[in-house]
């Protein structure tokens, strides 16, 4: 955490504002503040700890209702006086039951698939015995290719069958396998949106 080093504390009275967004999803959850022990104690634990200005303590999200926001990532602005935390929430966020302090629901099925290129992305570096992503891996473009292929046609077959929860089944392991594929070339699922929304443009 070399990069928090530099947090300018000193704008606001010894705090830095922290906006708190779901590492999936990519919702904005809720905003607080931090002082440098309350930014010190997230590091630490992991979880997100703010300096509340109501109880003038440290505070960490969830220590009563235990919807605690675990830390995934922690990004300091480009001036170093903000603070963007990016967290697995367990919960609802708000203090008045609703997933984010704004109202909104926090779903974004679409920003899943971002997420599980990061954690195949995961498998492909650590490589772990057992896993049947790191055997795709290993055996290389023929097999993952092949995989990718059976699974459009299983796709296809569902489709033509009028069998819509088998081809949505399909669908699932066609895009999971074409998500290897990628990682496997260097590339990433946003890179074919981007092909497609130069397309759409």
């Amino acid at each position: 955490m070399d990069n928090l080093q530099q947090m300018d504390f000193n704008k606001l009275d010894g705090l830095v504002p922290a906006i708190i967004q779901d590492a999936q999803t990519n919702k904005v959850l809720m905003l607080g503040f931090m002082n440098e022990e309350a930014l010190a104690k997230t590091v630490e634990t992991g979880k997100v700890t703010f300096f509340s200005r109501t109880k003038n303590r440290l505070w960490t999200k969830g220590e009563e209702s235990g919807n605690f926001l675990h830390v995934v990532e922690i990004l300091p602005d480009c001036d170093n006086d903000t603070l963007l935390i990016k967290a697995k929430p367990v919960g609802p966020t708000c203090h008045t039951g609703t997933d984010t302090c704004w109202g909104e629901d926090n779903e974004n099925p679409i920003g899943f698939l971002s997420y599980l290129q990061d954690f195949i992305g995961k498998r492909k570096k650590e490589m772990p015995e057992g896993s049947y992503t790191t055997s795709l891996f290993t055996k290389g473009t023929r097999k993952i290719t092949q995989k990718v292929g059976e699974e459009a046609v299983e796709t296809i077959i569902g489709a033509m069958a009028d069998d819509d929860e088998n081809m949505i089944y399909e669908a699932g392991d066609l895009l999971y396998h074409l998500i290897v594929l990628l990682t496997h070339k260097g590339y990433r699922i946003e890179d074919v949106v981007k092909e497609l929304q130069k397309r759409h443009s």
